[in-house]
């Protein structure tokens, strides 16, 4: 069976993009999108014309009652999830601290920061092996502005990747409890020689096993 991906906010931009690159792989994805169904049909059409298993479902990452129905949308017409892609984010104008309102706060947090707490526990619910599934990932996209702050422009965007940094690290952290080896560190190498990381530098990649 093909592994079964959700992407939100995956009508465009980096969205749109993993869901190129999943359908590649042999994935069947799942579309979300909260507003622009033309570029999701689209994508979706163009998908298909490849041979691809792509499902579009309309969901407001921000509401709790959405993102229950995206899942078991999910649940319905494809199966079990295996992978999860939490893209869907806002940035909002660019204002000042001291002349943001707290609804910006507020809009902006809901997307951002509830919106992919929402999906990856609908995701662990279906994926984990405690709740007797067989396992999966979750990749919450964040951003620079989480250690740079974004002074002057985007405080309250930063705010939130911030959020979504600490929120990523308590979410994984339970440790493999094994060696690595030397073929594992050696992938991680290859991926950063390749093609692949062509817009990764002085990054610090972590192979530990969660240690």
């Amino acid at each position: 069976m093909k592994p079964i991906t959700v992407i939100t906010g995956a009508s465009r931009g980096i969205g749109a993009a993993t869901a190129r690159w999943c359908v590649t792989q042999g994935h069947a994805v799942v579309l979300n999108y909260r507003a622009d169904e033309a570029a999701a049909m689209a994508l979706q059409k163009e998908l298909r014309q490849r041979g691809g298993t792509v499902l579009v479902v309309q969901a407001d990452v921000a509401l709790e009652a959405d993102e229950v129905r995206l899942f078991e949308t999910v649940d319905d017409a494809l199966g079990r999830l295996s992978f999860l892609v939490n893209n869907a984010g806002r940035v909002d104008a660019q204002t000042r601290v001291d002349q943001l309102t707290s609804e910006q706060w507020q809009r902006l947090f809901s997307v951002n920061v509830l919106g992919s707490f929402l999906c990856a526990r609908e995701a662990i619910c279906r994926m984990s092996t405690k709740h007797g599934g067989p396992g999966g990932a979750i990749v919450n996209l964040s951003s620079t502005a989480s250690r740079l702050g974004a002074p002057g422009r985007y405080v309250h965007y930063a705010a939130s990747k911030g959020a979504i940094d600490s929120f990523t690290l308590g979410l994984a952290q339970i440790p493999l409890g094994r060696a690595g080896n030397a073929d594992e560190v050696a992938r991680a190498i290859g991926w950063l020689l390749s093609d692949a990381a062509s817009y990764t530098t002085g990054a610090i990649l972590d192979v530990s096993g969660g240690r």
